[in-house]
């Protein structure tokens, strides 16, 4: 079968109508999604910024209304973890924090990550978890600059657990 030129034509016009189509949708659709990151970012840094002025209430606020578009962003659960943990609901704060390893794995190897889980885990009476969380600080031998003391601090952690774990044993009884 041979095409005739007026129908090579035809065909070759309707492919460049739906590629110039295809790309005035994908214009469209990019400038909203530009438009809807442009703002989340946004309510993410006033959130921060709240959080260092202090206003813990406020940060939350910012960051739950990114989480209602976003649920999934990593950066804003923990550092909603994170605020939680200041205002004192450690369980709220672990969930969060769990939220992030479900999120990405690969934060089990963030030293500074690994022991805020392992300090909120027991703060929320998680202390099988966190004692699991800081065997695994204390076997990787992790270091940081701003914790020079960071192997000393995980040893401490999991003789609080103990300590807590047995007092805990015989309150129940």
């Amino acid at each position: 079968m041979t095409f005739t030129e007026p129908i090579r034509k035809y065909i070759l016009s309707c492919i460049v109508v739906l590629i110039v189509f295809g790309l005035i949708v994908a214009s469209i659709l990019a400038k909203k999604q530009d438009e809807e990151f442009i703002k989340n970012e946004s309510l993410y840094n006033n959130a921060v910024q709240l959080q260092s002025n202090g206003d813990l209430e406020g940060a939350e606020s910012a960051l739950s209304q990114v989480l209602e578009k976003q649920p999934n962003s990593e950066i804003a659960n923990y550092l909603v973890a994170l605020i939680i943990a200041q205002k004192g609901d450690l369980k709220q704060a672990a969930m969060h924090m769990q939220k992030v390893l479900e999120i990405n794995p690969h934060k089990v190897e963030d030293p500074r990550f690994m022991i805020q889980l392992g300090e909120i885990f027991i703060g929320a009476k998680k202390y099988e978890e966190a004692k699991i969380v800081l065997l695994h600080c204390q076997q990787s031998h992790w270091t940081l600059e701003d914790i020079p003391n960071y192997q000393e601090h995980v040893s401490s952690l999991l003789e609080q657990i103990e300590i807590l774990h047995l007092k805990e044993g015989t309150d129940n009884e």
